[in-house]
């Protein structure tokens, strides 16, 4: 999969998800908001599984710690793009519009993005903490590898605070609203990756409105 060349087809059906302001309660099963000390924030490592009927030593199997850094999100014209310094990745996150028609080098500010992709690690959690303090964007759906691109929520924060993500729930990233944005990122150092291609596999891409001030509401009243 190449992450900056994903080659999308135009003409994709569009799945439009809810933009929801993040709570904590409406983030339970996802993750928790995180208030402050973000590098102090603990990281969930989950123990390396047994390849047979014995278990792994319950002292060892999840000692290989985290990986931080700064994570990137930037628009340039129609394209969003995304860095981990943390994990050294590059990537093209989302388009303003149908990928076919996406330019580049315009001011213009996106009033949609389209997600083309998405993945969990089941390998440990990833916490992402605004330096900006902007606003911005995160899509996520519960672990679970048969997921709908419909079970997916966008969730909208504020930047006041940041987000911390359980092991094996979807999510692809963090979205500036507009122009660019810094994250401190901190997450588990194997950072195994399983990955969800909305364009190839339901010949579709999530779309979600950016607006500025959605309402609280929980995800089962969606």
């Amino acid at each position: 999969m190449d992450y900056m060349n994903p080659g999308i087809p135009s003409g994709l059906a569009l799945v439009e998800i809810p933009l929801v302001r993040a709570t904590e309660d409406n983030l339970r099963g996802f993750g928790h908001l995180v208030h402050d000390a973000p590098e102090n924030y603990p990281i969930e490592i989950v123990r390396w599984p047994a390849s047979g009927w014995r278990p792994v030593d319950l002292d060892s199997g999840d000692e290989g710690g985290t990986k931080q850094g700064v994570f990137l999100s930037r628009w340039d014209g129609d394209v969003l793009y995304g860095s981990n310094e943390a994990v050294g990745g590059n990537y093209v996150l989302g388009y303003a519009c149908d990928p076919g028609e996406a330019r580049q080098g315009h001011q213009q500010e996106a009033k949609q993005v389209l997600l083309w992709h998405c993945n969990y690690h089941p390998d440990g959690g990833q916490l992402f903490f605004p330096l900006d303090h902007s606003p911005f964007l995160v899509p996520l759906a519960l672990p679970g590898d048969d997921r709908k691109p419909e079970e997916f929520v966008g969730f909208w924060f504020d930047g006041s605070c940041g987000l911390y993500i359980h092991p094996n729930v979807w999510h692809d990233g963090v979205f500036t609203m507009k122009g660019e944005q810094r994250f401190f990122d901190k997450q588990g150092a194997v950072h195994a990756r399983v990955s969800m291609d909305f364009a190839r596999e339901f010949q579709c891409l999530l779309c979600v409105q950016l607006e500025d001030q959605p309402s609280a509401r929980e995800v089962h009243q969606i």
